[in-house]
């Protein structure tokens, strides 16, 4: 059985038909971004990849592929071994490396060999980052987005999350990114994703949603931690986006704050460390007084006064500014982030849209 190859624009639209996505490039690079569900199968790992290529420019390029073959071939053998002896006659893969060179080709030939329906992506993950660029440039335009809007603490993200529960279309872009979007966002055991690999991720949202509904999407600025939003996005999100402005009484904003930053009180050193970074803007007395207050264990007092004094100037003057649909929102009040009180918001926002 011959392997079938797959201009990426073709294969980017097909994901779904294949029973498996396989990555033949190293570890490392299946970390940085892969396609959507896609499993690794390196047939080289880090260290293995970095040898041969040395060999290839420093030594001889033809020992180069005599070592590098009887290395993948070791390593192809082991993953049909262990990952394809179970498959069925009519299992049907999609492999892909970097370039759709040789790595791919190698391990899509053996399982054509087999009998296996094997796809090659033709230009490898090269070509399906062109599409992913490409696309969302163009993508956001077919969406009406209903933007969350509201100052921090006021529920925002849980209003968001609990909108999906209800069934509506929703784009977590913090999630995607690992970050709450502050300052303060870091998630306390887990990075962000690589730029790609974010991009990938919205990319792929993207593509499933039903451009006749509504998506929920959250205010964001142009950077979440790390990571920059797709311009065309935020500039649909921006420019075109109905907004639904939540807000929340103060106390109940505190009491959000302490559990979703609570981890704060064993990092404190940690805490303080966010604190120096906002010096130049708040100034460095203020910013001694919340250190102190963190120091001490006043967390309340910490978040109220940031709240009043950073936050909220700075987010309501961003959504002046740059939310055009602001003037008409519609406000969602919450008396608290508790779910049933969640549950009820998101239920009235999904009929609404």
């Amino acid at each position: 059985m011959s392997v079938v190859t797959l201009p990426a624009p073709e294969a980017a639209a097909r994901l779904a038909s294949f029973d498996a996505i396989i990555d033949a490039r190293s570890p490392a690079e299946f970390a940085e971004d892969r396609l959507p569900g896609a499993v690794n199968w390196p047939v080289l790992d880090d260290d293995e990849r970095h040898a041969v290529g040395f060999d290839y420019k420093q030594v001889s390029s033809f020992d180069a592929r005599k070592r590098g073959a009887a290395m993948v071939a070791r390593r192809i053998a082991e993953h049909i071994e262990t990952r394809a002896i179970d498959k069925p006659r009519d299992w049907k893969p999609l492999v892909y490396c970097w370039r759709g060179g040789q790595r791919s080709g190698t391990l899509a030939w053996f399982l054509a060999q087999i009998g296996f329906r094997t796809h090659v992506l033709q230009g490898g993950y090269k070509a399906f980052r062109v599409v992913v660029r490409e696309q969302l440039a163009v993508l956001p335009e077919r969406f009406d987005f209903t933007v969350i809007a509201g100052r921090t603490g006021s529920g925002k993200t849980r209003l968001l999350r609990a909108l999906a529960a209800e069934g509506a279309q929703v784009l977590d872009l913090e999630g995607l990114a690992r970050h709450r979007g502050s300052v303060l966002g870091g998630l306390p055991d887990e990075g962000q994703p690589s730029q790609k690999a974010f991009e990938t991720s919205v990319w792929h949202a993207l593509q499933g949603f039903d451009a006749k509904r509504s998506v929920f999407v959250e205010s964001e600025s142009r950077k979440i931690g790390t990571i920059a939003v797709p311009d065309a996005l935020l500039a649909r999100m921006r420019a075109h986006g109905r907004v639904l402005m939540v807000s929340m009484p103060d106390e109940s904003r505190v009491r959000l704050l302490l559990e979703e930053y609570g981890f704060f009180a064993g990092q404190v050193e940690r805490f303080c460390a966010h604190m120096d970074t906002l010096a130049e803007l708040r100034g460095k007395e203020t910013v001694a007084r919340w250190k102190d207050l963190a120091r001490e264990g006043r967390w309340p007092e910490v978040f109220a006064d940031l709240m009043h004094r950073h936050y909220d100037p700075l987010y309501m003057r961003s959504i002046q500014r740059n939310f055009a649909g602001v003037a008409a929102a519609r406000e969602v009040v919450l008396r608290d982030g508790d779910p049933a009180t969640l549950r009820a918001a998101a239920a009235d926002a999904h009929r609404a849209s």
